[in-house]
């Protein structure tokens, strides 16, 4: 490593950023100290970039009295020095500064063994120690700004919603969704978050019908529940209606079905599904439900354990490139309610919302059959955005589930 500082520091301009105290010659062993002497003396006599030809050359001038077997040694030194490739200015500047830390932090170290000792001038030597030295800590950087130029930004905001909702309530306030995305979809249990994702994705116009592959991994019903949602969904038709007419039911599904992949998972845990991701390369990743998948480590509090899950879900949509929807339960307090808030999420009212890049929470209002005693449900769905860092809007639109066929309609 020392030999491809050496090299780095030929440079000119990685040089002067590295002079003096900053690159003091104890980083160095015994032999390759006196070549960054001769760099030091040609950075001063020439204040020019150089060559390792040009330093051994000097090196050797100003060490006429070195013997046979010295200069035989320097030279195959230099031979080395010429071989290594000089490392980017970023990664040298990053090694030099951890290099010169420690030795500053050596200092420190030998002083505070004084104070320990007693030594009464110690203190005023560490104080002189760290007055020298003072902004040296902080590394010279050459960062490569990141393009902003309108070019790339319009085409990055394409990408943003690569693949669109097909509900046109919510597609009108948010177009969709793009790999690297944690969605957070929270309602009450019999809401329907299950035809939710079955409806994103399999009906008309859904993420599988746009090309994408979708995982579904669920851990609170079987896959065959699962999947005849996805089935209905696809085909428009009720359950009864398959039966009746299956070769149609088929040939309605058959256009998606490749793109859909089922999994029951219960029981597994975050590490699983990463272990899936990284195996099958999904554009979506639906995890129903995203808190039971759980994390490996001990928690002091419930909240720290679901913030803990919804962070490694985020880490999972990163750094595979998918948007993941984390499917979630709300508290008792969102029973009944058409508008949602983030506080009402089961067991962590902000810790994992932080997480969310769009937070989408299902309410339902009660009927009014319900209302006098009776069981008929409502189809009337109220979609809260009520986290969104896509495009910044936030409301509330209304739709219908479709019970027979697991269609999000409106």
């Amino acid at each position: 490593m020392e030999l491809s500082i050496i090299r780095s520091l030929m440079d000119k301009s990685f040089y002067d950023d590295h002079r003096g105290s900053k690159c003091p010659q104890r980083l160095f062993s015994k032999d390759v100290r006196k070549i960054k002497q001769s760099i030091d003396t040609a950075m001063d006599r020439y204040e020019r970039s150089v060559t390792p030809d040009e330093i051994e050359a000097l090196f050797m001038s100003d060490n006429p009295t070195l013997t046979t077997a010295q200069k035989q040694a320097y030279s195959s030194l230099f031979s080395q020095i010429k071989r290594e490739n000089p490392m980017g200015s970023d990664v040298a500047q990053e090694v030099l500064s951890k290099l010169f830390q420690q030795v500053v932090g050596e200092d420190v170290a030998n002083i505070g063994f004084d104070m320990v000792n007693g030594d009464a001038a110690s203190l005023e030597a560490l104080r002189n120690l760290l007055e020298r030295y003072g902004d040296d800590f902080i590394p010279n950087l050459n960062i490569e700004w990141d393009d902003i130029s309108i070019e790339t930004l319009m085409a990055k905001a394409e990408l943003e919603a690569r693949w669109t909702f097909n509900i046109p309530s919510v597609a009108r306030k948010v177009e969709g969704v793009s790999g690297g995305q944690l969605i957070e979809v929270g309602a009450r249990p019999n809401t329907g978050k299950t035809s939710f994702h079955a409806s994103l994705i399999a009906s008309p116009g859904g993420f599988a019908h746009q090309g994408a592959k979708c995982i579904i991994l669920c851990n609170e019903e079987p896959t065959h529940r699962v999947g005849a949602r996805y089935l209905t969904a696809a085909a428009g038709m009720s359950a009864r209606e398959v039966r009746d007419n299956m070769s149609k039911a088929q040939a309605l599904y058959a256009p998606v079905m490749n793109n859909i992949k089922i999994k029951e998972a219960g029981g597994r845990d975050m590490s699983w599904v990463e272990s899936v991701c990284k195996s099958y390369q999904p554009d979506i990743l639906v995890l129903d439900m995203g808190d039971k998948f759980g994390v490996q480590g001990s928690f002091a509090r419930q909240d720290e354990a679901l913030k803990a899950c919804a962070i490694y879900a985020r880490q999972i949509a990163k750094t595979y490139d998918c948007a993941v929807f984390y499917m979630s339960q709300l508290s008792a307090e969102a029973e009944g309610r058409a508008q949602l808030n983030q506080s009402m999420m089961e067991g962590s009212r902000t810790g994992k919302a932080a997480e969310a890049d769009l937070m989408i929470l299902i309410g339902k209002s009660p009927s009014a059959q319900e209302i006098q005693g009776e069981q008929e449900d409502s189809p009337l769905r109220h979609i809260n955005i009520v986290k969104n860092k896509l495009n910044g809007w936030h409301g509330m639109v209304n739709c219908e589930l479709d019970y027979q066929t697991a269609r999000y309609e409106g």
